[in-house]
This record gives C-alpha cells, sequence and structure tokens, in this order.
C-alpha cells in the first residue's frame, strides 16, 4: 500500500506481544517474517512449507519463486536472518500441533477453513489489530512490512543498489522512490527539536563539509543531483568550515545553535560565533 510507513525496532517487538490465540503463531510469524525477508503479502501469502522447510530445517536463503513476484520482475532470493529462522522453526512447530503432518505443498501461512492460503484480506485484519491494540497509530497495512525491511536493510547498509536486489525492483529509480528519506532519521530529527528538549540535549549539527566526498556524491546522486557539479560550488565552503573546525573544536557538552550563515557555541556565558 503506497505511504504504508515503516515499524521502528521497538514497534516491531510491540506489535510482535499482541498476538494471542490459536493462531498466535501463525500470525507472529507472518509480521516477523516479512520484516525479515520483505516480500510482498501476496509473496508471503503463496509461500508453501516446502519453500521454508528442507532437510529437516529451515532455509538459509528464501527464494521468492517468478510464479509468486510481481509483474515482470525476476525471481530472486533473499537470505533468510536469525529473526526469519526462529519464525520458520515456530510456524513448523505450529503446522505439526495443528495437522499432526508436515505437507510440503500446505500453504505456509495457511486459513481457518480447507487448509487453504490466508487471504489478503484476513492477512490485513490480522495486522491492524495487532497495531491497534499495540497503540500505533500511522498509515499502518500490510505493506509496512515490505517497507519496515527496505528501510532498516538501507539504514544498516546505505546501499540503494543492494537493497533494490532484496527488493526486486527492476530499476534503482523504482527503489528511490520508495524508500526515499529514512524514517528513522526522520523521527530524531524532529525528536531533537522538542522545546523541552532543544537546549538539553546535546545534537552535533553536520555540515557537507564533515561527509566524506565519495559519501557526499553517493548521496546527491541518489537524490537525482548532478553530483560533480554541486562538489565543484561546496568545494570552497567545505574548506573554510574544515579551517574553522580546526581552530575551534566542538565539545559535545556545548550547545550549537545555527546563526545566519555560521554558528554561536555556547559555554556557560560566553560565546564563540564562526561565520
Amino acid at each position: 500500500m503506497k505511504g504504508a510507513r515503516p515499524l521502528s525496532n521497538d514497534e516491531i517487538l510491540l506489535v510482535s506481544d499482541q498476538f494471542t490465540g490459536t493462531y498466535a503463531t501463525r500470525n507472529r510469524s507472518l509480521l516477523m517474517l516479512g520484516v525479515s525477508v520483505g516480500g510482498r503479502i501476496s509473496e508471503l501469502l503463496a509461500l508453501k512449507i516446502g519453500d521454508v522447510w528442507q532437510n529437516h530445517q529451515p532455509v538459509k536463503d528464501l527464494l521468492f519463486r517468478k510464479g509468486m513476484v510481481k509483474g515482470k520482475e525476476n525471481a530472486r532470493m533473499v537470505p533468510v536472518n536469525a529473526d526469519g529462522l526462529s519464525s520458520i522453526a515456530d510456524l513448523i512447530d505450529w503446522h505439526r500441533g495443528q495437522y499432526s503432518t508436515l505437507d510440503p505443498k500446505r500453504p505456509l501461512f495457511v486459513s481457518r477453513k480447507h487448509q487453504a492460503a490466508l487471504s489478503r484480506s484476513q492477512a490485513h485484519r490480522v495486522l491492524e489489530d495487532a497495531f491497534t491494540q499495540a497503540g500505533l497509530n500511522g498509515k499502518l497495512a500490510t505493506h509496512t512490512l515490505r517497507k519496515t525491511f527496505a528501510q532498516r536493510c538501507y539504514d544498516q547498509s546505505g546501499d540503494i543498489f543492494q537493497v533494490k536486489e532484496l527488493l526486486g525492483h527492476r530499476s534503482v529509480e523504482t527503489t528511490k522512490a520508495y524508500i526515499g528519506i529514512s524514517y528513522s532519521k526522520l523521527q530524531r530529527t524532529v525528536s531533537a527539536i522538542e522545546v523541552v528538549n532543544y537546549n538539553r540535549i546535546a545534537v552535533l549539527l553536520h555540515s557537507t563539509a564533515s561527509i566524506p566526498t565519495d559519501s557526499l556524491i553517493v548521496e546527491l546522486q541518489r537524490r537525482g543531483f548532478d553530483a560533480s557539479s554541486l562538489i565543484d560550488q561546496l568545494q570552497p565552503q567545505r574548506k573554510q568550515a574544515n579551517a574553522v573546525a580546526q581552530v575551534i573544536p566542538i565539545s559535545t557538552a556545548r550547545r550549537t545553535h545555527t546563526v545566519g550563515s555560521g554558528h554561536v557555541f555556547r559555554t556557560g556565558g560566553r560565546e564563540n560565533q564562526a561565520r
């Protein structure tokens, strides 16, 4: 679902605690596998037991076959982390308890009726109820699982091409529009300017001068700018800022405020201004 927001790490743990009843393990595993491998809800619901359980153990690499993926996208292989492996193992134990046997062709996320696969609308209701019980708000839906996986992978790697491969996108342009700016970074930025915390939390303000040139080029290109042209324009500012940084070290104990084109560094009642 377009616009669905990702979950934070704390929110994932909070939601995972909301599932109860006979199908709690199935529902919790849907959440945890979704945020661990990044499948679309249609791809997750198309999985069979044999796709995730082979040679009496969870698969370490999950194959989303051609018949599962969207449109003309190719099949893709996604490594399964410890959270995903644990979810698969829990789900297999649940299948054994429910049905006594393991049929490789049985849907992994089976519905209550006739051992058919859980439908998208049923999956939506299951997750929506858990989001509500966890007290979360914002636009949350089944696509939140895939969005969470994508954002967390990008936050860890900073490599949009890695994320493109993991999501199975045909074009990096799709991935660029899909991820956008790190949601967790936006949260930290907005929290940092809270009135009650603004003068109490030491916030290190970064400038383009503090970013390595190669990293700056990659980020500018990711956002669709002409990197080489902008780097040339920024060079004088970067040199000046670096010179100032060598003269005036910024301690984490100081509070930093932006004033005009420079910064005012306050220590006690004294002020040093760098422009």
